[in-house]
């Protein structure tokens, strides 16, 4: 399968204080890979500079065209209605037609003309999911998506995440803390310390997945990060 992220060599450097070591990194075409690792271990700063919102790095990489991002918060703005803030930017389309569709998609198809600040987390969530999918993206930059949702809402968004990425089909490098969450929707799980990478699992499980059929990857995984699985519990 051909590479989607090529990075040879990766350097950040914040200061006195080195974020990104030299990190070497492959995702392929439609592959689903995880970030795991503790905080200021440069998960979110790897996406930031992938996104291109960076630019001050040493090393080489290689994204796709289109490169679509969304953030733990949703980032809309207000003063528009939620199509408009999925339409923004687009060109040569009918932006409403196009953010219905994808508002279809999440769920939302009914809350097209809605104001951002009337919508619960979960629904701003799936409206900024929306906004990165509408643009067909080859390569989809997810920082915490849900880390800001209750238990529930975090369940039902695993889901959906699942079943867009079936349908699109772009590559995913997907940055979260929850162990759990990071098996049950990825292909491959990547750990990172002190800006390089110190373990890679396959996750090579059929879907949908459930929290028994990997426990004792859940160990493993949890080792690399320092945690006993006891403590965890």
């Amino acid at each position: 399968m051909a590479g989607a992220v090529r990075i040879r060599g990766l350097v950040k450097d914040f200061g006195p204080r080195r974020v990104l070591a030299g990190l070497d990194l492959d995702v392929a075409e439609g592959e689903f890979v995880a970030l795991l690792g503790r905080s200021g271990c440069g998960k979110s700063t790897l996406l930031r500079i992938l996104a291109g919102l960076d630019p001050d790095v040493e090393g080489t990489f290689t994204v796709p065209e289109r490169v679509s991002v969304a953030f733990q918060q949703p980032r809309l703005l207000p003063w528009r209605r939620v199509w408009r803030n999925i339409s923004l930017g687009l060109r040569g389309v009918d932006g409403r037609s196009v953010a219905r569709k994808a508002l279809a998609e999440v769920r939302l198809a009914d809350h097209a003309d809605a104001w951002p600040l009337t919508l619960s987390g979960g629904e701003a969530q799936r409206v900024s999911l929306a906004r990165a999918l509408v643009r067909e993206p080859e390569l989809l930059l997810l920082d915490e998506p849900f880390g800001a949702l209750d238990a529930l809402t975090r369940l039902a968004m695993h889901h959906l995440v699942e079943q867009l990425w079936r349908e699109h089909r772009p590559a995913v490098l997907f940055v979260t803390h929850d162990v759990d969450e990071a098996l049950l929707l990825a292909d491959r799980v990547v750990v990172l310390d002190e800006g390089r990478i110190v373990a890679e699992h396959h996750v090579d499980l059929p879907r949908p997945r459930r929290r028994a059929s990997f426990a004792d990857l859940r160990v493993e995984v949890l080792s690399d990060l320092g945690v006993d699985d006891v403590e965890a519990a």
